[in-house]
């Protein structure tokens, strides 16, 4: 790889390295602090294995113009659901759960209420009925892993178990994240350092420890002119007091995010904690036959389409999901938001616009962070930006179908 050192015009810089082959990612990234309004940010590709981009620039902490160096770290909001579902893969892969395990039979709790007939599948995949919790949760609940499983398990179904899939924007951290818990023996934070990111040498935390904490990137809220309060969404999110898009932006307990709180707490849905290169660090095996981690046929029936709908019962769009990953999901020709990978990848947005993925088709895995967030659901122009620039230098020339080809 080349080095790389440029200056902004604002007097930001862009430092790392980045293959000649994949130098119009590098060209998007310098474009996202010139035109897409970018502050700070990193981007990370491996192909085959190698490491190909490695780039970061802008400024960590505006109000004291602290540099974004190669060691910051930021939220990764729902990116953290990926390193979560890929805790219980490994678990169903060792043998000690299955996708068709009843829920009920590991935590037994958690079987009422129309909630009888979940399964594990179901779970990973946002088929269960329990896309979020309908009375409010109390101050600070969010980091209390006791209190949130506790409510998680006593909430009525909102639906049949298998028959919607509504996104488990915030419950997946215990849907998902309890069951790797009572299955392992271990936390979800202990459990992910332990076997996935302390073998592969990646800097993800799930609780982050406190030591670390000077390193992290604040997040910048969204400009409030950026979001499509039109979308079906974002209508019901601000004008439907108890639906399931308002109590997903709403009934949070008050958490602040860039709190160290939250940055202590496991939540497995919400609070992963890294940079770029943790990102496609943890997705690099996935994307090269499934590493130490997994076998092969593992990874690829987790990275299958498992639930798809016209009309997700959260996030009101088409969505469609592997079993606890994002799949190639195109809502342009009708305004909504969207994430355009190529069809074999699986991967996590995250909110704000950060994203990571593995594509096994070529080798390929990817991760982009970055502290000032976009107004979406999903992908914003910066993160798609660098996206489709990875896709063109590996030889794909079209996204026209919805998918990478």
């Amino acid at each position: 790889m080349s080095a790389i050192a440029l200056d902004l015009a604002d007097g930001r810089t862009i430092s790392g390295a980045c293959d000649p082959q994949f130098a119009g990612v590098l060209a998007e990234f310098r474009t996202n602090f010139a035109e897409r309004k970018e502050v700070g940010a990193s981007v990370c590709i491996t192909h085959h294995g190698r490491t190909v981009v490695d780039l970061w620039g802008g400024l960590a902490k505006p109000d004291t113009a602290e540099p974004w160096t190669r060691d910051t770290v930021s939220i990764v909001y729902s990116c953290t659901k990926a390193a979560t579902a890929l805790c219980l893969h490994m678990l169903v892969e060792q043998g000690l759960v299955t996708y068709e395990t009843l829920v009920g039979d590991i935590w037994p709790e958690f079987a009422v209420g129309g909630k009888e007939a979940t399964t594990i599948g179901m779970m990973l995949a946002h088929t269960s009925p329990v896309p979020h919790v309908t009375d409010p949760i109390k101050p600070g609940g969010l980091a209390d892993w006791d209190y949130m499983t506790a409510r998680v398990a006593a909430e009525p179904a909102h639906w049949v178990p298998g028959t919607r899939q509504g996104y488990h924007g915030v419950t997946y951290a215990w849907t998902v994240g309890q069951i790797v818990r009572l299955v392992s023996g271990m936390p979800l934070g202990a459990y992910f350092q332990q076997h996935v990111a302390g073998p592969l040498g990646l800097d993800f935390h799930i609780s982050l420890p406190e030591a670390e904490e000077g390193r992290v990137a604040p997040m910048i809220a969204p400009d409030p002119a950026e979001v499509n309060f039109g979308s079906a969404f974002f209508r019901a999110a601000t004008t439907q007091p108890g639906s399931l898009p308002n109590l997903f932006l709403t009934n949070l307990g008050g958490a602040d995010f860039n709190s160290r709180e939250i940055h202590a707490a496991e939540i497995g849905s919400a609070n992963g904690i890294t940079h770029a290169r943790g990102l496609a660090g943890m997705y690099a095996p996935l994307a090269n036959g499934g590493g130490a981690l997994l076998s092969a046929d593992r990874v690829h029936r987790m990275g299958r389409v498992s639930a798809a709908t016209h009309s997700d019962a959260v996030l009101f769009q088409p969505m469609r999901f592997a079993m606890g990953f994002m799949t190639s999901t195109d809502n342009r020709a009708t305004g909504g938001d969207s994430l355009i990978l190529g069809e074999s990848a699986f991967g996590h947005v995250g909110m704000g616009g950060s994203i990571g993925f593995a594509d096994p088709a070529l080798g390929l895995s990817f991760g982009y962070t970055m502290n000032r967030m976009g107004a979406g659901i999903l992908l914003n122009a910066r993160g798609q930006s660098l996206i489709d620039a990875a896709y063109r230098a590996v030889g794909l020339t079209s996204d026209a179908s919805g998918a990478w080809r």
